[in-house]
């Protein structure tokens, strides 16, 4: 990467931070929506789940919740991007003399930080409700770092779709689709109970990897025996989701928005 894409990217960084000034109602958002459904769920739905060996729900839901948070960088990003093109800000930024790589950049890596602000009062609150941190400060360390890779890697999947979409009305009603990802996986309740075929698909899906590896990281529990590969190898396969991921749509996204230069 040239210096020159790095400077681009960093004041496309600075211009998205200065956005989240301007819109309190998303940084509000962001802040209380995972906490809201820690409590939600944790408790309206707590008391009919049963884990296998006792186990605290509520320890068991906040790091799936985490994963949740970092998933929703696909909606966040993708209705920023569908935003800036439906209202010509990136036709503007076009006609500058900057690297076509800036405006992705800048948009997720500001998308990153929003939502690392967002895991501070989602932590507090899973402290408060029971959960605990015991796999250690590396462990800690490890967990919030990879589940922060997994939030660049969905701002970059939003990013091209809210290139592709090209409309805020339709970015929204896909971004509301993206719900279901964290439903079909193992964030919420596990998946030893569930039929063969839709446990199957659910430990393939990256976001049980990425939840399985932050329980793990955190030391809150590991994977299943029988569990499928994804999630038997949890952090090996969340970097290996991450790594493929980004290799297809960091290019992707950077191609669709050159092309719509043309």
């Amino acid at each position: 990467m040239t210096t020159l894409a790095l400077s681009d990217s960093w004041s496309m960084l600075g211009r998205n931070l200065q956005r989240m000034r301007h819109a309190p109602g998303l940084f509000v958002i962001t802040m209380t929506m995972p906490v809201t459904m820690l409590l939600f769920f944790g408790y309206v739905f707590g008391s009919a789940v049963v884990l296998d060996g006792g186990g605290n729900y509520r320890a068991y839901l906040v790091p799936g919740l985490f994963a949740a948070t970092a998933v929703n960088g696909v909606m966040t990003a993708m209705l920023a991007s569908a935003q800036d093109h439906q209202r010509g800000v990136m036709d503007r930024f076009r006609t500058l003399p900057m690297s076509r790589f800036a405006i992705p950049a800048g948009q997720t890596a500001s998308d990153v930080v929003l939502a690392a602000l967002g895991m501070v009062p989602l932590t507090l609150c899973g402290l408060a409700v029971g959960w605990r941190i015991e796999g250690g400060v590396a462990g800690a360390v490890g967990a919030f770092s990879l589940l922060l890779l997994f939030r660049l890697v969905t701002a970059w999947l939003g990013h091209y779709l809210g290139l592709v979409v090209g409309t805020e009305e339709a970015a929204g009603q896909l971004g509301a689709a993206t719900f279901m990802l964290p439903l079909l996986s193992n964030a919420y309740v596990p998946t030893d109970g569930m039929p063969r075929w839709l446990r199957t698909a659910a430990e393939w899906n990256p976001v049980s990897a990425v939840v399985t590896a932050a329980r793990d990281l955190f030391g809150n529990g590991g994977p299943s025996p029988d569990a499928s590969w994804p999630v038997a190898h949890p952090v090996a396969a969340s970097l290996a989701w991450s790594a493929v991921l980004l290799a297809v749509f960091v290019p992707l996204t950077v191609r669709r928005y050159g092309r719509d230069a043309a």
